[in-house]
């Protein structure tokens, strides 16, 4: 795929959020591979910066990122509508701090983008794809990259009290950004206004720009652009922290509760990854974990010590206890014990601790990722990731104290590459989830 820019400038002008200054933003035409550039026009020399993840200094409720005596705050939704519509390379200019608030949205600056007019450039478009999970974690919140061909994200969204909980999973290209993602708006709590106010922030902020939730109440100048709009923005604000790494990427990102915060740490260790990959150096394994990442054919069952030898996930997000039974070479049986000291159960739910469907489906990737390894791997050292679920089913809440057992069959092989199985989560018998489930094959690292 081409790199693009965009054909002709274009202006917008409004307040921004947090400093409550009228601003206006002009997006210019740019060379290729020179990514998505501001400029303060209101500065002397109109100083330029192309954002990156090392330059970010603050994450209170916006992305800031300072490079010298230059500061933007607020950028998420600029370049969340540059990447979510594909363009690679464009000029901001900014005589402020702080792009305008607009609607809360994305849907503002798609629509600038589309009226400067979107061309193809010469060059290829580069992409990384992130070739190894990247794990960030905090309390009860998380998010997690895993390899993917593509860029798709599952996110779950919930404040303290449980009550606003949304999920959904989108992959993400041009139309499902301006369809699904590039009209969701911000939002904030009503109790969190009057903190922000005195930390100097949403001086700007008003109906207009944001929805607020007071209690059950949604307070908003219009009705919610979609049921669940609160999720839609998270990954609407995912979509523009994440540019933050210098590349589009390949990856399937899984967000519980995530903030600004969480989401530059996750850019920061993938651009880290992407920047190690052009730059290897020698790793020395100790002797004794030198043995390959595989489950032996005639392995009759594994317990925690030898799955965590074989798959990579670490806590909180190992989703099998033990495998208690492979049924010759196409189906096992592995368990998975949920106790109330799951760190999920803070915020899904407080008072009624249930357990995410994601993490049922994880579970179920997990197991048939250790199938496909116990049937093809061999004695060469393999990892699986996991890459698509269809015919995805929840039935019945899981709560603490159930016993999971998770059925997972292949049904399809593909040169000892690809495999698809069917799997069913099981409490007391009864199925409480059930999916179908792709993954491929890699080689792995001794680690």
């Amino acid at each position: 795929m081409k790199q693009r820019t965009i054909q002709r400038e274009a202006t917008i002008r409004g307040k921004s959020l947090h400093t409550g200054q009228e601003v206006s933003l002009t997006i210019r035409p740019a060379p290729e591979d020179s990514g998505i550039i501001f400029r303060r026009v209101d500065l002397i020399g109109k100083p330029e910066v192309r954002p990156t993840v090392e330059m970010v200094t603050e994450l209170v409720r916006n992305t800031t990122v300072s490079s010298e005596h230059l500061k933007l705050h607020t950028i998420e939704h600029v370049l969340a509508a540059f990447s979510g519509l594909g363009v690679d390379n464009a000029i901001v200019e900014l005589d402020a701090s702080e792009p305008p608030i607009m609607d809360g949205s994305a849907r503002p600056f798609s629509l600038l983008i589309h009226e400067a007019g979107i061309v193809e450039q010469t060059k290829e478009r580069f992409v990384y794809a992130v070739t190894a999970p990247v794990t960030i974690v905090d309390g009860n919140r998380s998010i997690i990259a895993l390899p993917h061909d593509g860029l798709r994200i599952t996110c779950t969204s919930t404040d303290d009290r449980g009550v606003h909980t949304q999920h959904l999973t989108l992959d993400i290209d041009p139309e499902v950004f301006e369809a699904h993602i590039a009209a969701a708006r911000t939002f904030t709590i009503y109790e969190d206004i009057e903190a922000l106010l005195q930390k100097g922030l949403i001086q700007g902020g008003s109906l207009d720009s944001a929805i607020v939730i007071k209690g059950d109440k949604i307070l908003s100048k219009e009705p919610l652009r979609f049921k669940d709009e609160f999720v839609r923005h998270k990954i609407l604000d995912i979509i523009g922290d994440i540019t933050l790494i210098g590349a589009p990427i390949k990856a399937h990102i899984i967000a519980v509760r995530t903030g600004h915060a969480l989401n530059a740490k996750l850019s920061g260790a993938i651009r880290k990854q992407w920047q190690d990959s052009l730059n290897p150096k020698p790793k020395a394994v100790p002797a004794s974990e030198a043995a390959p990442r595989v489950v032996k054919p005639d392995a009759t069952s594994l317990n925690i010590r030898q799955i965590l030898r074989h798959i990579p996930h670490r806590y909180p997000f190992v989703m099998i206890d033990r495998v208690v039974e492979f049924i010759g070479d196409d189906a096992l049986v592995a368990v998975k014990n949920v106790t109330i000291n799951e760190p999920f159960f803070q915020g899904h739910f407080p008072g009624h601790p249930v357990m995410p469907g994601v993490l049922q489906l994880e579970a179920m990737a997990q197991a048939a990722g250790l199938l496909m390894l116990h049937r093809v791997a061999g004695g060469e050292n393999r990892i699986c990731f996991f890459m698509s679920a269809n015919n995805v089913k929840f039935r019945k809440a899981v709560t603490p104290g159930d016993r999971i057992h998770i059925h997972a069959k292949l049904t399809k092989v593909r040169g000892n590459k690809i495999g698809t199985a069917e799997c069913e989560c099981k409490v007391d018998g009864e199925v409480v989830s059930s999916a179908e489930v792709m993954f491929t094959v890699a080689d792995g690292e001794n680690n």
